[in-house]
């Protein structure tokens, strides 16, 4: 290998790269980054064996040839590099890379233990999607998936293509985001869910052109996308999607309609209490308004009311309250793009139906937390 790179995008690929290079000591080699020069350009790869990223880089390459090297050290010193032109080549395991006054060998490992990862999407076999519209549903159901590894399904997103449409779900059992969006599929439907370390990569990789592009290869059980000289894979979360659509309820029994900013400052003030009093926020219904509060045993309490407009409200619902864990309540609110919520409720124990009044193509569930007494 023997080639001329700018520092500035080399530095670029190789710390999206060093991101997913793994720490397992059993797979040395995962530890590394590949680094393989073709005819005009540099292409940058790594692997933990669940997500891999293989990024092009333009150079000028006098020789072709291929290294792996350790991601930590390789990605340090680029970094540290003058932003100038650098020149690099490889000789058996060794990889020299030298500047205007500098120079440096690393250690290598050989790349025939390097596992084969996609460097390339197939136009005629992908999907096409908006990029702005993905990294967008995906900010609003993301934050909805699970911690938990003892349920790998929920820690990853639910992707249903549909004619001509892709919807997203997450859930940790205890809140549900769905999000609908336009894409260009003609198929029938299919399902899949796609981890969230890479969906994550999706919406980092900031000035990679306007499109994604998707590509799903069913023997392997592997997605691939496609974005500008990016290309991200990652195995598929394999089990039983919940069956999530007989939870969200077609309807509640009441609507209420609250100014976000207003509720949100109202969510914010409670949970200063709420958080010794394991998360919970009160909301009760009132006439022309609602109450938020919260209570402490160790640091007090807060009462807010916010104007509203409500209709259908129960007689259950009137006389009782409802308790939320305000963190789902302030994630759903950072995720509305408008000015007004809508929230609907059945009863006290039932989820809460929670969406954005200015996007009918989002909604959000959350269930309540029975408090005792």
């Amino acid at each position: 290998m023997k080639l001329t790179v700018l520092q500035e995008n080399l530095a670029k690929a190789i710390n999206t790269a060093a991101r997913f290079a793994s720490t397992k000591a059993q797979l040395p080699i995962l530890g590394n980054i590949l680094l393989n020069s073709q005819k005009t350009k540099i292409i940058v790869s790594s692997t933990n064996l669940e997500v891999s990223v293989s990024v092009s880089v333009g150079a000028k390459v006098t020789e072709e040839g291929e290294i792996s090297v350790p991601a930590k050290v390789v990605s340090e010193l680029i970094d540290n590099l003058p932003k100038e032109t650098l020149d690099i080549t490889s000789e058996k395991e060794q990889l020299k890379v030298s500047a205007s006054g500098f120079s440096s060998t690393v250690l290598g490992i050989n790349t025939a233990d390097f596992p084969k990862i996609p460097n390339s999407v197939s136009r005629e076999k992908s999907i096409s999607m908006p990029k702005a519209d993905l990294t967008k549903a995906l900010s609003q159901v993301a934050f909805a998936t699970s911690v938990d590894e003892t349920r790998p399904v929920l820690t990853g997103v639910l992707f249903i293509f549909g004619n001509k449409d892709l919807s997203l779900v997450a859930t940790d059992g205890f809140r549900l985001s769905r999000k609908n969006i336009k894409v260009d599929h003609k198929g029938g439907e299919s399902r899949m869910i796609l981890p969230k370390t890479v969906l994550n990569e999706l919406s980092r990789s900031g000035d990679s052109g306007d499109e994604i592009l998707f590509e799903l290869k069913d023997k392997e059980k592997q997605v691939v996308f496609g974005m500008g000289d990016t290309i991200l894979s990652s195995r598929l979360l394999e089990g039983e999607y919940p069956d999530f659509e007989k939870i969200i309820p077609k309807k509640g029994s009441s609507e209420i309609l609250v100014d976000k900013e207003e509720f949100g400052r109202a969510v914010k003030l409670a949970s200063i209490f709420a958080r010794d009093g394991a998360n919970i926020v009160k909301i009760k219904i009132l006439k022309e308004s609602l109450k938020i509060s919260a209570e402490s045993g160790n640091s007090g309490s807060q009462e807010a009311k916010v104007d509203a407009k409500i209709t259908n409200v129960s007689t259950e619902l009137a006389e009782g309250e409802i308790s939320f864990n305000f963190r789902f309540l302030e994630d759903f609110l950072h995720s509305v793009t408008g000015e007004e919520v809508k929230m609907e409720f059945s009863g006290p124990n039932s989820p809460g139906l929670f969406t954005d009044t200015s996007d009918s193509s989002y909604l959000h569930l959350i269930m309540p937390v029975k408090v005792q007494g």
